[in-house]
């Protein structure tokens, strides 16, 4: 079952390789754990998983896999038939009533009692507060009320078992799909270098122990706070073709203002030209001129540009060739300025990557960034991070 389960991982696309299953192996051996499903899955996806943006992913293997752990429990005494664990309705109980239900108490008791229970109940019941079955206060069964029930089969309704699989808790988080503000911002923890800045704000503990035990006398030494030390430029296409990636745009914005102490930001239409701008109510009447931009935020900023770069391609290739004004240098010209200022430098595409190469506009784009184009996904994004963060 455990090759099994190694199997199923990697067909899922997650890299676990023979190394992490015989670690796995060994920490069974060693008895490094209880043996209890809980501390198994615990224990497995730790070995196997090292990028929690496959967490949910695992889970679905490991349900697929261990598909019955739960039921298993207890369940020697006698079969519990299925139409029992169809729910027949809810029992509702006022406070006052749901605090005069004490729980069992260990894991130990409940598993015994749930034991006794089964051996002893020939039939199905319904109600109760004794014999497992629906909408009773039993604390195993399900539809009903215990503060420390055990669910067998159904669907939780007060989430307050003791034990229940397929929680997913990490449903959001993978690295196939398009993405929330939480998502993009695991993603671009992977773009930081520390440093301390600043005043003086934290408490070095290490130098005020040392300098204690030298002097004898309590010796407080402050230090710096650590922040990221990456300094992001972010220039968002808006309008047009882009309006249907609003939301996503959004979040990576409030991600990276999130993340980044020292980001700036300014919005185009299409391909940057001679101005940018940050408020596009005011976007005719308070431009920025982008030499202005280019001499302001220095070589040290790592460029990201945000856009479907779908368009004429006369927009990037000839002057005038902008749809809202006449541009006396072509948009090339100005990719290339930015390029060459910021070396550091990679587009985000919110369109689906099987519609690139369909747009002439996305193939110039890709050939003016060098190919460092990536869809805004979480693996996107992490390979976005990854080329920023390499030396150059």
């Amino acid at each position: 079952m455990l090759l099994n389960l190694l199997d199923e991982l990697r067909a899922a696309g997650i890299p676990a390789s023979v190394k992490e299953h015989l670690l796995l192996l060994e920490a069974l051996d060693a008895q490094a754990i209880e043996q209890t499903p809980e501390d198994f899955y615990y224990l497995s996806r730790a070995v196997y998983v090292k990028d929690e943006t496959l967490y949910d992913r695992f889970d679905q293997v490991f349900a697929k896999v261990f598909k019955g752990l739960e039921s298993d429990y207890g369940q020697h005494g006698a079969d519990i038939p299925e139409d029992w664990l169809k729910a027949v309705g809810e029992k509702f109980l006022t406070p006052e009533e749901m605090e005069q239900i004490k729980a069992l108490g260990s894991w130990d008791e409940i598993m015994d009692t749930l034991k006794r229970r089964l051996e002893e109940q020939e039939k199905r019941h319904q109600g109760g507060s004794k014999w497992i079955g629906t909408g009773g206060t039993s604390p195993f069964g399900h539809s009903g009320y215990n503060p420390e029930g055990v669910r067998i089969g159904g669907e939780s309704k007060h989430k307050r078992a003791v034990k229940v699989w397929e929680q997913r808790d990490f449903a959001n988080l993978d690295s196939n799909r398009e993405l929330g503000t939480r998502n993009i911002k695991v993603a671009l923890k992977r773009l930081r270098r520390f440093a301390r800045e600043g005043g003086v704000e934290e408490l070095d503990l290490d130098a005020t122990i040392a300098g204690t035990a030298r002097q004898g006398w309590l010796d407080i030494h402050m230090r710096k706070e650590r922040h990221n030390a990456v300094k992001l430029l972010i220039l968002f296409d808006i309008g047009g073709s882009m309006d249907p990636h609003i939301r996503l745009c959004e979040e990576l914005f409030s991600a990276a203002k999130a993340e980044f102490k020292n980001m700036e930001f300014f919005y185009f239409h299409n391909c940057p030209y001679e101005g940018l701008w940050k408020d596009n109510s005011r976007r005719w009447a308070e431009r920025t001129n982008t030499w202005d931009i280019l001499h302001k935020y220095g070589h040290d900023y790592k460029l990201i540009l945000v856009g479907d770069a779908a368009m004429s391609p006369y927009e990037i290739l000839q002057p005038g060739g902008s749809v809202e004004h006449f541009n006396e240098e072509a948009g090339h010209v100005w990719m290339k300025r930015l390029t060459n200022t910021y070396p550091s430098a990679v587009w985000l595409n919110p369109a689906p990557e099987s519609r690139w190469d369909y747009d002439q506009s996305n193939a110039l784009i890709r050939q003016l960034m060098n190919q460092r184009m990536y869809p805004l996904t979480i693996g996107g994004i992490e390979a976005a991070t990854r080329e920023l963060s390499r030396k150059v």
